[in-house]
């Protein structure tokens, strides 16, 4: 018999695998199923204290050192490469609200464009997820990156802006939902993605690129 969160999983995908952008088989949600196998044998092994703070969403959350960027608060790593906004949902009681989570910061959707999902989509898989966490939990923070300007992929920036900006708009709308803007200061004085916060792969980030996130997250998570 399935148990309860599980359950619970496989309604938020029957909910969203009507979208119309995630119809190929190697990318349905179901693709992360041993990926979050994986946290949940974690969490029994070393169980992770409540009403912390859960990042959670693609490979820029997975690379994130967040023991060194915040080694005073307790800091919960749930990001699986790759992912998309859409399977943050579909996996939200498995990895996120199972914690109980004082704060939840969000980066999702920077796959999404690149597999060509609509930002209206992009949005509304974000609001299903805000939606699914405040049935959940009572009084949750969550704190949305906004998806980057990033070098590999600025001849998508268009579509981004625009997701971002749905999301944005989103998020001035509830009280405890904050967008957090990183696309500005990654980009130069000549408008284009700053070099030195990319590793070689002008995807992925570099130190520097997580010293900047980390500058924008912190003053939220710190008073919470």
């Amino acid at each position: 018999m399935l148990n309860s969160t599980r359950f619970t999983s496989l309604l938020l995908l029957g909910l969203i695998s009507t979208a119309g952008q995630l119809t190929a088989e190697d990318r349905t949600p179901s693709r992360w199923e041993s990926s979050i196998q994986k946290f949940e044998k974690q969490d029994i092994a070393e169980p992770q204290p409540k009403h912390g703070i859960v990042f959670v969403g693609s490979s820029s959350i997975r690379k994130w050192d967040l023991d060194k960027s915040f080694p005073d608060l307790p800091v919960i790593n749930r990001g699986f490469g790759g992912s998309e906004m859409i399977d943050t949902l579909t996996f939200a009681d498995r990895i996120v609200t199972n914690h109980e989570p004082r704060a939840i910061v969000v980066y999702a959707g920077d796959n999404d464009i690149a597999h060509e999902t609509s930002p209206e989509d992009i949005a509304k898989h974000f609001r299903q997820f805000v939606e699914h966490v405040e049935s959940k939990l009572d009084g949750t923070k969550i704190h949305y990156i906004a998806i980057k300007p990033s070098i590999k992929r600025w001849s998508m920036r268009e579509p981004i802006q625009v997701a971002n900006k749905l999301i944005e708009d989103y998020c001035l709308s509830k009280p405890n939902v904050t967008f957090v803007d990183i696309w500005t200061p990654m980009l130069g004085e000549d408008g284009l993605p700053r070099k030195e916060l990319f590793v070689k792969d002008g995807l992925h980030m570099s130190d520097e690129g997580y010293v900047l996130w980390k500058s924008k997250v912190l003053p939220l998570i710190a008073e919470e």
